[in-house]
């Protein structure tokens, strides 16, 4: 155990180590045309008559007229809500508009989201043996003492000597002896000798994504899961039309992927595997689609799905992008909730309600973070400012949740 919580130690703090090298030479990169990595990037606009030299800029900072510019837009924009009939419909039929939306687009609307791994390197597996973590073929760290160093003392200074890494997560002494002493996150009463079969079962890190669409997230991922034993992806979305798409991708194999119907707002609708069995869910602008009232419900069930120590990866729109101020009058189901020409739907979320939800599910907040970019149309000389929800919650190894902290409202920052 000593050679265990030694090697993972290490393990963390070189990747810390790589990020911190990473910040430091952000200044330097601006006006790069390589795209660095993470966190959120770091092409910043510091030359406004450059604008359109990329198609990207990140960490846009917001003027307070703008700030004022955009509430404005959105006010006014709410003022003449759905009629209650027509939201009734669009809740109750909400399977049947995107069934629609996919059997019109079919895989070709949204992109392959190949900076999943850059941004939720938590997706893959660890590899602790090796020195070099490759992501695309594009991006890898290199161990090098002096970064070593660096992270060495960041993590001393930030977590003590008691502490360990395991999976790329800070544990204290006993939270990782609870992790060695049941390594595949098993439920205490279960009978190791009757194990239950179900697709993956044979996995020991097993993915679920939630609402995967057309896959767009599924073969960037079964990409690199494919050559990692021992590895298994979950995918299920209320369209069944997009779960056919999903399954009739050459790409698709039952050997390491299992694709299903499932309406996540169903709480009385099992899955098909055990509650605690998944080490990452990945819920990536899906939430935004369901209605507020529902949320709550959504993320506590999908909770119990995680193993101790597993982590739930978000990301969704923010308050005030582009897209909510771009809606007219009379799409507006609720406040900063709207349905789009199609019948679908969309909620733009703060990162205070986002801590919210999962605080009150009992997961703590390792990352929760505004990404506000301005996207630019160079041809038509268009600028647009984006702002997404990043986040990334685990559940804790140990029940150390107090259910009365999560009455309260974390503080605004």
């Amino acid at each position: 155990k000593c050679v265990f919580r030694s090697l993972n130690t290490m393990n963390f703090i070189t990747r810390l180590s790589a990020l911190c090298l990473r910040k430091s030479k952000m200044q330097h990169r601006h006006q790069s045309s390589r795209r660095p990595s993470v966190p959120l990037g770091s092409r910043i606009l510091t030359d406004p008559s450059k604008v359109f030299e990329h198609n990207m800029w990140d960490h846009m900072q917001w003027s307070q007229e703008e700030e004022e510019d955009a509430r404005k837009k959105a006010t006014e924009n709410s003022l003449v809500k759905v009629q209650s009939e027509d939201q009734d419909k669009y809740e109750r039929e909400a399977s049947k508009y995107w069934n629609e939306f996919y059997k019109t687009h079919k895989n070709n609307f949204f992109k392959d989201r190949n900076w999943l791994f850059l941004e939720f390197p938590e997706i893959l597996p660890e590899k602790r043996s090796s020195e070099h973590t490759k992501i695309n073929n594009d991006n890898s760290f290199s161990l090098k003492n002096g970064m070593f160093e660096e992270g060495e003392k960041y993590w001393k200074k930030n977590y003590g000597g008691d502490s360990t890494a395991v999976q790329g997560y800070v544990y204290n002494k006993n939270q990782v002896k609870a992790l060695t002493d049941n390594p595949q996150g098993k439920n205490c009463g279960e009978e190791l000798g009757k194990p239950e079969s179900f697709p993956g079962c044979d996995a020991t890190y097993r993915i679920l994504e939630v609402g995967c669409g057309a896959g767009n997230s599924v073969f960037p991922i079964l990409k690199v899961l494919c050559n990692t034993p021992g590895t298994f992806l979950y995918c299920c979305d209320f369209a069944s039309g997009a779960v056919e798409l999903v399954k009739s991708h050459s790409s698709y194999n039952s050997a390491w992927c299992s694709a299903f119907v499932h309406d996540v707002c169903d709480d009385a609708l099992p899955y098909p595997f055990p509650d605690e069995i998944l080490d990452v869910i990945l819920l990536v602008f899906v939430l935004s689609t369901i209605h507020p009232d529902r949320m709550q419900g959504v993320v506590n069930r999908l909770a119990k799905l995680l193993k101790p120590g597993g982590m739930l990866l978000f990301r969704d729109y923010g308050r005030h992008d582009t897209a909510q101020l771009r809606f007219k009058k009379g799409h507006c189901l609720s406040e900063n909730f709207y349905v789009r020409g199609d019948g679908t739907r969309v909620y733009f979320f703060t990162k205070d309600e986002v801590w919210n939800m999962f605080n009150l599910a009992g997961l703590t907040e390792v990352q929760n973070l505004v990404d506000r970019r301005l996207q630019v149309n160079r041809k038509k000389k268009v600028k647009m400012q984006r702002v997404w929800i990043q986040s990334k919650f685990q559940k804790p190894l140990l029940s150390l949740h107090n259910p009365e902290e999560t009455t309260k409202r974390h503080p605004c920052k």
